[in-house]
């Protein structure tokens, strides 16, 4: 089952058919931690619409109300090794080695709600940095009581120059005007996502592909319930919270994102996230 949140309502797709709810708080629907069986009884009395496509097309919005994004990183060997080498000069590379390992995750605040960008919309590289990369990453939809209820696809977007300087730049690097997609929709689960989901991702410049990889979250390190337990140890989320888990697939160091590169994200079950780089 899929939420799609829309300008007008909140669209949900089940067994091949589309039901458009009238709610609009967003924060409402998604924050309840019997996320799946209310949606499936409110469906029972909602008639089903031909015109899914046109709303997708015209209405659909980032899948978060007022929800903060956090992310993980590290949680991947590949992530590690990027990690290690781009901050080699600065010395920082042992950092990374460490929390790889620790019983501590690394965990960092990635953006508001006003800097997150939907499928279809463009993304920002930082005009001071030099270096820039995607990061396809599966998201956590959790509720004010530390539940995950539903899964989406996150774009990290990342500046590997400003990090690679210090490892205290990360801020910079990462929280930036336009810097995290997600989207299309939140996949409504009872189950946790399969350990064997594939994650896949492609960009085109020019029409052409100058990159594509994949990866499964077998190759993760942390569980979902260990990194939900470590961000909502201390802090509080009245509406809820949307995590990122890290990423498993890193381009080679000498690739940079353009603007005009198309970035396509996809997660088995969840759907393609599309952004455009501004």
């Amino acid at each position: 089952m899929k939420a799609y949140k829309l300008r007008n309502g909140i669209l949900i797709e089940n067994n091949d058919s589309y039901f458009l709810l009238p709610q609009t708080d967003w924060d409402s629907f998604i924050n309840r931690d019997d996320l799946y069986k209310f949606v499936s009884k409110t469906i029972e009395s909602v008639q089903p619409v031909n015109n899914a496509d046109s709303y997708l097309q015209k209405e659909l919005l980032p899948p978060i109300g007022s929800q903060e994004v956090w992310a993980s990183g590290v949680t991947y060997l590949k992530s590690k090794i990027a990690r290690q080498e781009e901050s080699e000069e600065a010395g920082g590379g042992d950092f990374y080695d460490r929390v790889y390992n620790a019983d501590r995750p690394e965990l960092f605040f990635k953006a508001t709600p006003g800097r997150v960008m939907g499928s279809g919309q463009g993304v920002n590289i930082r005009k001071d940095s030099t270096w820039n990369v995607p990061e396809p990453e599966l998201a956590l939809v959790i509720t004010s009581k530390g539940k995950v209820v539903g899964y989406t696809i996150g774009n990290d977007m990342s500046s590997r120059s400003i990090e690679g300087e210090n490892p205290l730049y990360l801020p910079q690097a990462k929280t930036y005007d336009k810097s995290c997609g997600l989207g299309p929709c939140v996949y409504i689960t009872q189950q946790p996502i399969p350990r064997e989901t594939k994650i896949q991702i492609s960009i085109e410049r020019k029409a052409a592909e100058v990159f594509s990889g994949e990866i499964t979250l077998e190759s993760m390190k942390r569980k979902e319930e260990e990194l939900v337990a470590y961000l909502y140890k201390e802090c509080s989320f009245p509406q809820g919270s949307i995590l990122l888990t890290g990423t498993g697939i890193v381009p080679d160091n000498d690739f940079t994102l353009h603007s005009g590169d198309k970035i396509s994200i996809t997660i088995e079950h969840i759907g393609t996230l599309v952004n455009t780089v501004n």
